[in-house]
């Protein structure tokens, strides 16, 4: 298993957003999470990763760096937890998956609206997102 594999389903399956948070793509190639469901979250435009009667499709990140780990953990919501899943292949890679006392709905996250409707929006704010992050490690790294 290689460590910096990274199972993504929802937003950060978008270039745009990537590079937002981390100023690259990172190889990915395309790949499924049987048992998984991408599920709506509420008020939420990002999706969730569910236990399901579905095969969740994405994409697994490889060669991320420490430092990328560590901006795509501060970014993640709390809904999330790293979890280990075993994939179509026979790959393996961690998502980020809701965790079990996280509040969900019951339709399918819509690729198709997100990418229609919210990204532009999204990436705006990840990248506000991600200069809040790093001025507050600079000021963590002055004091």
């Amino acid at each position: 298993m290689d460590p910096d594999a990274l199972f993504v389903y929802g937003t950060l399956q978008f270039p745009e957003v990537l590079h937002a948070l981390i100023d690259r793509v990172p190889a990915h190639t395309p790949a499924q999470a049987p048992g998984w469901r991408v599920t709506a979250l509420p008020e939420r435009v990002y999706p969730g990763l569910v236990p399901g009667q579905q095969t969740a499709a994405g994409y697994l990140l490889t060669g991320l760096s420490p430092e990328e780990w560590r901006v795509l953990d501060a970014f993640e919501d709390p809904v999330y937890e790293l979890r280990r899943l075993h994939l179509t292949d026979n790959r393996h890679g961690w998502a980020y998956v809701c965790n079990p006392e996280a509040d969900t709905l019951d339709e399918d996250w819509s690729l198709e609206i997100f990418t229609a409707q919210h990204l532009p929006a999204y990436v705006d704010r990840c990248a506000a997102w991600r200069q809040r992050h790093e001025a507050r490690q600079n000021q963590e790294q002055a004091s």
